[in-house]
């Protein structure tokens, strides 16, 4: 143009003719369909049925320019790419008619489908990095909660391919489809359609079918597992805790599956445990009044920490935005942000509650903290992310003198609807499915599940992947020996599966990442890992 810039736009390959991002139909005579550089042209042939409204800006100047950026591929797709990140970055300010959004989203979904067939098998992308995988989910969990908060934006900065303008753009995508489904849902709406369609058929009972016992663990019989966890996005890597006081670190594969390692420290029960999110150490709280951390590499205790108030530690999770950074929960009824690296609690990061803490939870994005207690209570806190404070925001008395054994949060039930739910066992006989309806972690009770828990300290999870069927799926233990699948969304028969093998009560249940293993922990020491049905 006049001004010395090369104007370019590309070929709509999706061949979706008259649509661009901004769900518009403008198309230029002449010329090919860039969806996103609205007014960048080049000169060509239109494809067949193209002819309609138009809209050029070409100077006669200007052909020159665009054979010679052609001639490169290399700087074509540069430019493209910069043309591209300039319209998201202006339209994410401006915001789009949210009819219009919904309306894209549909299309593209079609389009998508078409063009690349039905989505791959969950596990098919293990070749990326643990760096690639978290930054992914990060881009569903996260990206509208960071959307207003610049310190969390900074604290992950490091880990993002886009620029902020994307993900402001993607927040509101996100909310367009939000704001299209029935108040509540935690599932895919009807606008989901071709969706579900690249997830295949099967419903979720036949998606969660097991083929039996894949290997069993013995090495802490007669003394409870209360904790078993898969490490983050591995398959193969597991963890149990043993109230004999030490930590099992297990290998799935090769054939046959062995125990690594012994972790060994702690002179009484070991109550709790948690990875960290590269997986490289592990943080463990126990009856004896002291959290420790491991190597997992070489397994060497790296540090002991002693409780502030010398009390019996019941729980621990780490900070999900800042791993150097772990809150617990102990039996003088406190809960401690405790930095590990220093040993010390953090300055303002204490709260009481009105029991003995025994579960804790964080939000995706951290900045929402829920803890419960053996009365019956669930607090949320929130996180301040610069300086790790806890300020209590909500009480909720789920029953009573009932413990809260088990908290679990998700941010997405199914990737095309957003529905903040927490997950919670409270030895009432249920499993209780919460919805969070505000930003101070107000909840609102939205199902409930049968299953047998009057006093043991029994857990439960969302499963990890996000789904395109209709459904979610919940797993829990259960005094009954057994381990249950619910259907989040059934009122009725929700019962999607039960798993029978162990000799007395499941305390814990854990998914690997791609959910082709489960483990499952009794209260006599067994660890059962069960292997899914490959379809």
């Amino acid at each position: 143009d006049d001004h010395g810039n090369t104007r370019v736009g590309v070929r709509d390959i999706s061949g979706a003719e008259g649509l661009d991002v901004y769900g518009n139909g403008r198309l230029v005579e002449g010329t090919e369909l860039d969806p996103f550089a609205r007014d960048a042209h080049i000169p060509g042939p239109c494809p067949a049925g193209c002819r309609g409204r138009t809209r050029q800006r070409r100077r006669p100047g200007n052909g020159r320019g665009v054979a010679a950026s052609l001639s490169s591929g290399r700087e074509f797709r540069t430019q493209y790419i910069r043309r591209r990140s300039q319209l998201l970055r202006e339209n994410a300010k401006a915001g789009h008619p949210p009819a219009l959004r919904r309306q894209y989203l549909r299309l593209r979904g079609q389009l998508l489908g078409q063009r690349y067939g039905p989505l791959s098998e969950p596990g098919s992308a293990r070749a990326y990095s643990n760096s690639i995988v978290r930054s992914s989910r990060t881009t569903l969990d996260r990206m509208e909660d960071f959307e207003d908060d610049p310190r969390a934006l900074g604290a992950r900065g490091h880990r993002r391919s886009v620029s902020r303008g994307s993900y402001q753009l993607q927040a509101q995508m996100n909310r367009a489809v939000y704001e299209d489904r029935p108040p509540g849902s935690v599932v895919p709406t009807s606008a989901a359609e071709a969706s579900r369609a690249m997830a295949g058929d099967t419903s979720l009972s036949e998606n969660y079918a097991f083929a039996g016992m894949y290997h069993v663990f013995d090495q802490h019989v007669d003394e409870a597992v209360p904790r078993v966890r898969f490490a983050n996005d591995d398959r193969h890597r597991l963890a149990c805790c043993s109230l004999d006081g030490s930590i099992s670190l297990c290998q799935l594969v090769p054939a046959p599956p062995t125990v690594l390692r012994v972790l060994r420290g702690h002179t009484r029960g070991v109550s709790d445990f948690a990875w960290s999110l590269s997986n490289d150490i592990l943080v463990s709280t126990s009856l004896d009044a002291t959290m420790r951390i491991w190597a997992s590499e070489d397994g060497r205790c790296i540090r002991e920490i002693p409780d502030p108030d010398s009390a019996e530690l019941l729980c621990c999770t780490f900070q999900p935005v800042n791993n150097n950074l772990t809150v617990v929960g102990n039996a003088k009824h406190n809960v401690h942000v405790m930095n590990i690296s220093t040993g010390k609690k953090v300055k303002g990061g204490s709260s009481k509650l009105t029991g003995r803490v025994l579960a804790l939870s964080f939000d995706a994005p951290g900045r929402l903290l829920w803890a419960g207690d053996d009365r019956g209570s669930v607090f949320s806190f929130l996180f301040d992310m610069a300086t790790g404070k806890l300020t209590k925001a909500k009480r909720l008395v789920v029953h009573e003198g009932s413990p809260v054994t088990s908290i679990s949060a998700r941010s997405w039930v199914s990737r095309e609807a957003r529905d903040p739910s927490l997950l919670i066992n409270a030895c009432l006989n249920k499993l209780l499915l919460y919805r969070v309806v505000d930003n101070e972690g107000t909840l609102q009770l939205k199902r409930s599940f049968p299953i047998e828990q009057s006093s043991h300290p029994v857990r439960s999870i969302f499963c990890p992947l996000m789904s395109f069927r209709q459904g979610a799926c919940v797993v829990t233990g259960s005094e009954d020996m057994c381990v249950h699948f619910f259907d989040v969304e059934r009122a009725a028969k929700a019962a999607v599966n039960k798993l029978q093998g162990h000799s007395a009560p499941v305390l814990d249940v854990s998914f690997n990442c791609d959910e082709s293993l489960l483990a499952s922990s009794d209260a006599s020491g067994m660890v059962i890992v069960w292997r899914r049905e490959q379809k």
